[in-house]
């Protein structure tokens, strides 16, 4: 089977399992120039061939600041796709990193390019936010909360922003970060190396580094907890998938 297609699978059972997509939408991916981003623009590209619910597909990226990123090559994807890209300039980096000297950066910057993209998306008449956040994500996500704030808690499947009318929807949630590295590599996306200085320093690393030394002693740590956060479930993680089914249907 087409890897592609493979990871089109997963994305079209998560929209389902969650509703993440409604005839008529017009859905604004956030594309960061990451594997995850470009290839769940990808995918849900491909998804709009042949999805019963019509919808249209627009690319967003935010630019930080930093010095060096060139998205030329994505723009050249969205061309080829003819899906329309725009790039908006920030100064996120100047502020989080220069003005504010944040020592946990990671949370205020995500917070600013959230609102960027938000006000962008808005101002084209854009209600649907599509992430690239993955299955290793929200795993990482949750004991994030569980060992650094004692809560249990995550980002939502599907999240309705009341202040802006936009929802976030985060259909790449089905994919392992390994396949989505595989199929990326395969496609020869186009992806645009991180200048960002806590790339690899992050408390989030620290969690990826966990989640694996524990995975070399106990048989796949991170699909247990993301049954755990389904079935529990979390606010906002009930999926009607798994009512249907009476199980778990991820990839293993």
């Amino acid at each position: 089977m087409d890897i592609l297609n493979e990871i089109c699978g997963l994305v079209r059972r998560c929209a389902d399992d969650y509703d993440m997509i409604e005839t008529g939408d017009a859905v604004a991916v956030g594309v960061s120039g990451g594997k995850d981003s470009l290839l769940l623009l990808c995918a849900l590209n491909r998804l709009r061939e042949y999805y019963p619910k019509k919808f249209t597909l627009e690319a967003v990226t935010v630019d930080l600041g930093f010095d060096g990123p060139d998205f030329s090559p994505v723009a050249d994807l969205c061309a080829g796709l003819k899906i329309p890209y725009t790039v908006i300039k920030s100064d996120i980096k100047e502020i989080v990193f220069d003005v504010r000297k944040e020592e946990n950066p990671c949370s205020l910057c995500a917070k600013m390019r959230r609102g960027a993209l938000n006000d962008a998306i808005k101002a084209k008449g854009i209600k649907k936010l599509a992430l690239g956040h993955h299955y290793d994500d929200a795993v990482e996500t949750f004991m994030l909360s569980l060992l650094y704030e004692g809560r249990i808690s995550c980002f939502k499947p599907v999240t309705y922003m009341s202040r802006t009318g936009i929802t976030q929807i985060r259909p790449m949630l089905y994919a392992r970060e390994q396949r989505i590295t595989a199929a990326a590599e395969k496609l020869a996306l186009p992806v645009v190396s991180n200048p960002c200085p806590m790339d690899k320093q992050s408390k989030r690393y620290e969690i990826k580094s966990l989640i694996s030394r524990l995975d070399r002693d106990h048989p796949d740590p991170a699909g247990k907890i993301f049954n755990a956060m389904q079935r529990l479930p979390l606010d906002g993680w009930e999926a009607e998938g798994l009512n249907r089914q009476g199980g778990n249907h991820l990839e293993r």
